[in-house]
């Protein structure tokens, strides 16, 4: 679903956190306590269910999945993703991507693209082979962050600031982009990125920016695209009905 505000389009992209074969409510990033989600659309906490749930309820279709237990455990749901895909949700998914033969393996699932996080990815020299191996728009780079801070080794980045990485990403020759800070993640304070994707944004006019963590209704949309992005990640706030409360249970 792509919302029309006042001053510009932005696409809504459903999110499911995965462990264990389940959809979770994530909070901070503190994984530990990451329990079944609960939600007003469906009573379940399985996948496949949700993903028809958000596809015809809200008529949201393209998913973003955080495969929790790959980037924890090197343990990717491929049976799940598989089932996802056949359904022909078209999905934009991290599933702790180490090398490029996981990023392969996943499209020849029919993934639409994969997502190279900051949390998994060892550096710019991982980043630049996985773009010499997957073109175009199929590969998007995550700058994970919790509270602010870059989720990797500094030292593997010649300016290991969010912008510095940013820069450096898109120099590659990124060109999506998530900026997430696991700190705003079901939060509902609203996502704490948007001054970074506006300076992003400053310098670079044509990549596509997606934003996420604490989105709790329009409002906060609104602020996104004001802040130059192109789509939103979120939760919590449909599962609760904040974002679309006309949606009853």
């Amino acid at each position: 679903m792509t919302l029309e505000l006042t001053s510009a389009a932005i696409e809504i992209i459903p999110v499911l956190d995965l462990m264990h074969g389940q959809v979770v409510r994530g909070v901070a990033g503190q994984r530990e306590s990451y329990r079944p989600i609960s939600s007003r659309l469906v009573d379940s906490a399985d996948p496949l269910t949700i993903a028809d749930a958000f596809a015809n309820r809200l008529g949201l279709k393209r998913i973003y999945l955080a495969d929790l237990d790959a980037i924890r455990d090197e343990r990717p749901a491929w049976t799940t993703i598989q089932a996802l895909t056949d359904a022909g949700f078209p999905l934009l998914i991290d599933a702790g991507l180490r090398d490029v033969a996981r990023a392969r393996a996943l499209l020849e699932l029919g993934v639409e693209s994969v997502v190279t996080g900051l949390e998994t990815l060892t550096g710019p020299d991982l980043l630049r082979e996985l773009l010499e191996a997957i073109p175009g728009k199929q590969l998007v780079f995550s700058l994970d962050m919790q509270a602010g801070r870059p989720m990797t080794d500094a030292d593997a980045w010649p300016d290991p600031t969010p912008a510095g990485i940013a820069e450096t990403a898109i120099e590659a020759g990124i060109e999506r982009m998530i900026v997430l800070d696991l700190a705003g993640v079901g939060s509902g304070k609203g996502p704490p990125t948007l001054e970074l994707c506006r300076q992003i944004r400053s310098r670079h006019e044509v990549i596509e920016l997606i934003t996420g963590g604490g989105i709790r209704d329009q409002h906060d949309i609104s602020a996104a695209a004001d802040a130059g992005v192109d789509a939103v990640l979120v939760a919590s706030a449909l599962h609760d009905g904040s974002l679309f409360p006309e949606v009853q249970d």
